[in-house]
């Protein structure tokens, strides 16, 4: 997801030692009537290319719902970098929002806190109805085996985006499909002080998506599937050392990137340093870069067969922002009111189209504002290539362990260190030994 590339970096913190959140769960009527609630509290994450921008695109949707149902909703814009320990604080002491939005991958995680309202049968049914969001979305919603713990809200997935101008000037035709290709096409484009590739190796989040994604196609997973962690089966240690390999061998990625992170390989792809970037749903953050759309291509991002697809041919992790209600709320009525409303197929399509996302409501997918080629290849992996990060209460600590290790072998890389097979299991099995004991 675009917006969660930061957010796990700060997921370790669970000893939430943070000053409990100011907001309470709701407004409610004078203490012992029966009269209802009519404020609710909204905790939004930064999707814009700035907090302002998130309260200009959510204000007139939240103005139309207050119009609509005579609740007023209190809107807070929560930067990234502060939104999950935020959430953390408010699942321990009770006191947070009565909605706000998550990252998708940090549902089970929170699901684990029991803080969360549990989304079953009756109230998928109060918001239209379960079938109405697409498979993947859901599978990104809390545990397998039990109820989600959220709702979709907002879906994104990696694609690769190439510099046209790039490309041309190092008589390149077309993006790579496969990582033999990459290597190819990258050593052509990699010289005279520019870059094939973009990356943010001190990006824990980012390095968690790449890496995951890359075990996916060695036929690896990072947890078995009773949920333990496993970091140093072959596939694993293959998927990092090969995503590291990009700068230390096939020295493709630029040995400055060790330290990117928070869209600096964004802004080299705008200024034609680097020719590709691996990105979710990146139309939005390029026009904020200043770029034109014929600028750029996009692709679907390289597989070891050249076709995407399930299993070994998955291509993106699925990326994205969920909804949730906290349990406490004194205006469950309200609330639930609120996430049938953002999640109608009119607001999903206001809202998508504003961010450049795409909507998780499978109607809203159809409305031409998202037949754009870019967002179609974006559609096209969430139906059939993306998987879903491991739905375990552990994977926020898996975000910043591995992350970590991905970052210091990047750090190796930079320095030109060899980053062999056993450096990189040797860094995984540190990760491990980080893990909680199950």
């Amino acid at each position: 997801m675009r917006r969660i590339r930061a957010a796990a970096v700060g997921a370790v913190t669970l000893t939430l030692t943070l000053t409990a959140a100011a907001c309470g769960g709701g407004s409610a009527g004078t203490e012992g009537s029966n009269e209802k609630p009519r404020t609710l509290t909204y905790w939004a994450s930064n999707q814009g290319a700035n907090l302002e921008v998130d309260k200009k695109v959510l204000q007139p949707e939240l103005d139309k719902f207050e119009k609509r149902t005579g609740i007023e909703v209190k809107l807070e814009v929560v930067p990234w970098a502060d939104l999950l320990n935020r959430i953390l604080t408010a699942t321990t002491s009770g006191q947070g929002p009565d909605v706000l939005n998550i990252g998708n991958t940090w549902s089970a995680s929170l699901q684990s806190s029991g803080a969360l309202l549990p989304w079953d049968a009756k109230n998928f049914e109060a918001i239209g109805g379960k079938d109405r969001f697409v498979r993947s979305a859901l599978d990104s919603t809390g545990a397998h085996g039990q109820d989600p713990a959220a709702v979709p809200l907002y879906s994104m997935a990696y694609a690769l985006y190439y510099n046209k101008k790039m490309f041309a000037e190092a008589g390149v035709d077309k993006p790579p499909a496969t990582w033999e290709e990459m290597a190819e096409t990258g050593k052509r484009l990699s010289k005279d002080g520019k870059w094939a590739l973009g990356a943010e190796g001190s990006n824990l989040s980012s390095n968690i998506h790449q890496v995951f994604v890359l075990a996916k196609q060695h036929g690896a997973d990072f947890f078995t599937p009773d949920g333990k962690a496993d970091f140093t089966s072959a596939g694993a240690v293959a998927a990092v050392e090969q995503y590291v390999d990009l700068m230390a061998d096939e020295k493709i990625i630029a040995p400055g990137n060790a330290e990117y992170a928070k869209n600096q390989s964004l802004s080299d792809f705008a200024k034609d340093k680097t020719a590709m970037v691996l990105w979710q749903t990146a139309s939005a953050t390029f026009k904020a870069q200043g770029m034109d759309q014929d600028e750029w291509g996009v692709a679907p991002a390289p597989v070891r067969s050249g076709e995407p697809g399930a299993d070994r041919a998955t291509n993106s992790m699925v990326a994205g922002i969920n909804m949730a209600v906290f349990k406490n709320t004194k205006n469950l009525d309200g609330a639930m009111k609120f996430v049938k409303f953002m999640t109608s197929d009119e607001e999903q399509i206001t809202l998508n189209k504003a961010y450049g996302s795409i909507p998780p409501v499978k109607a809203a997918q159809h409305n031409r504002a998202f037949d754009d080629p870019a967002l179609t290849v974006l559609r096209e992996t969430l139906a059939t290539s993306a998987a879903a990060l491991p739905q375990v209460p552990e994977e926020s600590q898996f975000e910043t362990v591995v992350g970590t290790a991905v970052k210091e072998l990047f750090a190796d890389a930079a320095a030109g260190r060899p980053v062999t097979t056993a450096a990189v299991r040797a860094k995984l099995e540190k990760a491990q030994q980080q893990m909680p004991k199950k």
